[in-house]
């Protein structure tokens, strides 16, 4: 069964597998000790530091391993805002950071900090003028992801640490989903990384705090690794996380699978529109990770769609809301503007076969169809959808108080109606409406907030604004053609 979801996390990489079984002989006794099983751990767990200092760039002293990528971001963040309390209690972060991030935001806020969150453009890219623009005097850190996990955007992590570094503040770079692919450049001060997204065991994290940073780590003092991760270390998972991440690197084939896997990638990218209708490929086109693509597809339940994926034999992630228990966008998908209904993350990991994708891009268009047969859309696409399929119910020609004059038109009622039933209401009947008028669509799912714009401008269509409306909101759209 084809596996597409290298992003949440990689397959256990060969090197790994034979390195943790081998140190789970020899790594199992305290590196803390002096006697001689001690020092033979001590040995393992020096030279795990060193591979991977090697590989991110940086000296053995200035990284510590972390039992997650999540506490090496916590940790991280905490220790730096503590370190520069006096120089200001800001940070700043864009808005489609890892939630890892995000937490550690919410809880330096909630402590009296304060936080500023960087727009990213309609691909997910944050502009270093938005960071230049943005830095002041009271700021403490600011932090930038390498490159986003959802759609895959690589950030101008070079510029922004060399605008960090002029201004003395330091930048902490989330580097989980690049690190497999190679080092990350420019004078960052903190990185943060996870194993199991390079082929490494879960549970192994790895925290860098650069030479001249300053860093004052968060709660109870403790002895081991530098006192920036308490516990007694995974080492065995720790000595596999380090042995994969080396072979990547050493591995001259590397380069050229990355390469590889980029023109499978470039293959979906456009392949999937000309094989099914109404679809939006999101993220960077070119400036982006090598092995991940992410489409939403209007008109189609994310949660049966991915359920449809997984039984053709394909296991894909999405940041639909319908596939969430919360029922709210993806946030970096809502930052960035674009559909979030239908939507599908493909992440290839090493070795993907192009033919397990050119199944993929035979089996896609009949699922998708089927979903959207389901929801009583055309299997066809293109145009809008008739009003004859049937859906929610509508009212007369109607100008609520609260809206403006000219925004008076067709009144829908989806209020109940979860993703992706009040975009498929308003395109029944968007085709009804005079050229210039309005539709208004009343809904109280907060993934149409997000969709219905994205709708019109994937349509056409003038989104107008939305108002309170009821126990949900009122979106206009005006109908251009």
């Amino acid at each position: 069964m084809p596996y597409f979801d290298a992003a949440s996390t990689a397959p256990l990489h060969p090197v790994a597998r034979e390195a943790l079984l081998a140190s789970l002989d020899e790594g199992w006794a305290d590196p803390a000790r002096l006697y001689r099983e001690g020092r033979r751990a001590r040995l393992l767990l020096d030279a795990a530091r060193e591979a991977a200092a090697e590989a991110v760039g940086c000296r053995p002293d200035e990284l510590v391993f972390t039992p997650s990528g999540t506490q090496a971001v916590h940790t991280g963040v905490s220790g730096a805002l503590a370190a520069r309390r006096r120089a200001g209690r800001r940070l700043l972060h864009s808005a489609v950071e890892h939630s890892s991030v995000l937490h550690a935001a919410e809880a330096h806020e909630a402590a009296g900090g304060s936080r500023a969150e960087l727009p990213v453009d309609r691909t997910g890219r944050v502009a270093a003028g938005e960071v230049a623009a943005a830095l002041g005097t009271d700021t403490a850190l600011v932090c930038l992801q390498s490159a986003n996990h959802e759609v895959g955007t690589e950030q101008p992590v070079d510029e922004v640490a060399e605008l960090c570094r002029e201004a003395g503040v330091p930048l902490l770079v989330d580097a989980a989903q690049s690190l497999p692919w190679g080092p990350v450049p420019g004078p960052w001060s903190l990185l943060a990384a996870s194993a199991h997204k390079w082929g490494g065991p879960p549970g192994v994290g790895l925290l860098v705090v650069r030479k001249g940073t300053r860093f004052a780590p968060q709660g109870p003092a403790d002895e081991r690794e530098s006192g920036r991760s308490p516990g007694f270390e995974n080492l065995p998972a720790i000595v596999a996380a380090a042995a994969s991440l080396r072979a990547l690197r050493s591995d001259p084939g590397t380069e050229g699978e990355a390469a590889r896997l980029r023109g499978l990638v470039d293959r979906i990218r456009a392949r999937v529109p000309e094989l099914v209708p109404d679809v939006e490929v999101v993220g960077d086109p070119v400036r982006r990770l090598p092995h991940l693509v992410t489409f939403s597809c209007l008109y189609v339940d994310g949660e049966t769609l991915l359920h449809e994926l997984d039984r053709a034999g394909f296991s894909v992630s999405s940041g639909s809301s319908c596939t969430s228990s919360t029922l709210t966008p993806s946030h970096v998908l809502r930052a960035m503007g674009v559909l979030s209904e239908g939507n599908v993350r493909i992440s290839l990991p090493y070795g993907t076969a192009e033919a397990e994708v050119e199944r993929f891009l035979e089996v896609l268009p009949q699922v998708v169809r089927s979903v959207r047969e389901r929801l009583g859309v055309p299997a066809a696409g293109g145009g809008e959808v008739p009003a004859a399929a049937g859906g929610a119910p509508r009212t007369a020609p109607a100008a609520p108080a609260a809206e403006p004059a000219e925004a008076a038109g067709l009144v829908v009622d989806a209020l109940g109606k979860r993703c992706p039933i009040p975009v498929i209401e308003l395109a029944k009947v968007i085709g009804e409406v005079p050229v210039g008028q309005t539709v208004t669509v009343l809904s109280d799912d907060e993934a149409a907030r997000q969709d219905i714009p994205a709708w019109c401008t994937m349509r056409d269509q003038e989104y107008v604004g939305e108002r309170a409306a009821g126990r949900g909101a009122a979106y206009v759209v005006r109908r251009r053609a």
